[in-house]
């Protein structure tokens, strides 16, 4: 017999910031170890901001359901909905804004700048481009179709509306996205070019850099010169899939590191953010048939990068 799945109520929390409150379903608990709703989140949660302040949150009615605050001492039950908001630990700001490329009913397209998240994760909560488009546009609902690398600055596809999201993810996910970034990076005249490379990269959990390995290819990129000058040349990159930092990892195994990488050939050491020195990587154009109108759309940046080529 299958197995119904129900979709989750809807939050009686909004926003914050632009940032959705955590959505907790309280799992089965075999063992009876959660008597309480409290006893639960201290299990939870504890570990990463103490019991005292998950106390806090119960005594500040942070804790909700669908028929408002949840004390404490309520008793545990299995697949109840609860939500809080997070606290939000202090973020520089980044001091660059997003630049709308397009907006129309479906699709939102921004230049995202460098050193902003494209969406929530890690220490970047609130300084995040889909955080300050759902605050400042008024779009609650809007969500990424993709994902750009904060370091990276460029274009990013935003969709209005949940319900079409998946059409254009899909996209995504079976290449059917033409891409085109541009780059300033080390130049050697020994490198020929253009050429293709592939190779299989791998990226570990907790561990910033990732590595090339030898194996069956994951990953393709096609590298073109466009100029070059002083040491520095500009690129035309072309990626045929989308592995965690390919661009940066296929450009640093050539012996051409991108300007300005805080990762690629050698990781720097831990520091507060230089923003005068962006990573010199550009997400140049986006070029897809529509999935729901069948039209050819195509986005350029208006970005530049800044650079002695």
């Amino acid at each position: 017999m299958r197995r119904r799945h129900h979709s989750p109520p809807p939050s009686p929390l909004a926003q914050r910031q632009g940032v959705d409150p955590v959505r907790v379903r309280l799992p089965q608990d075999p063992e009876g170890a959660w008597p309480t709703v409290y006893a639960h989140f201290v299990a939870r949660y504890g570990g990463a901001i103490g019991a005292a302040r998950v106390g806090e949150l119960f005594a500040e009615g942070r804790i909700v359901s669908v028929d408002g605050v949840v004390a404490a001492d309520e008793p545990y039950a299995a697949g109840r909905y609860l939500w809080f908001h997070r606290d939000f630990a202090p973020e520089p700001r980044v001091p660059f804004e997003i630049r709308i490329v397009h907006r129309d009913a479906r699709l939102l397209v921004v230049d995202k700048p460098h050193f902003l998240a494209t969406t929530p994760r890690g220490s970047h909560i609130t300084e995040t481009a889909v955080a300050r488009l759902r605050h400042g546009l008024g779009l609650p609902l809007l969500q990424p179709a993709h994902r750009l690398d904060r370091l990276t600055a460029g274009l990013v596809l935003f969709v209005v509306r949940p319900e079409d999201r998946g059409a254009y993810q899909t996209l995504f996910r079976d290449r059917g996205v033409r891409k085109e970034y541009e780059a300033v990076a080390a130049y050697d005249p020994a490198v020929e070019l253009p050429r293709t490379v592939r190779s299989r990269i791998v990226k570990e959990r907790g561990v910033l850099a990732a590595r090339e390995v030898p194996g069956e290819p994951n990953s393709e990129t096609r590298i073109e010169l466009l100029e070059h000058r002083g040491g520095l040349g500009r690129y035309r990159l072309l990626p045929a899939t989308g592995q965690t930092h390919q661009l940066r990892v296929h450009m640093s195994g050539l012996g051409l590191p991108i300007l300005h990488d805080p990762v690629y050939p050698v990781v720097r050491a831990d520091g507060p953010e230089d923003f005068g020195r962006p990573l010199s990587l550009l997400a140049r154009t986006l070029e897809f048939t529509d999935p729901f109108t069948g039209a050819s759309r195509r986005f350029e940046s208006r970005l530049r990068l800044s650079g002695p080529v």
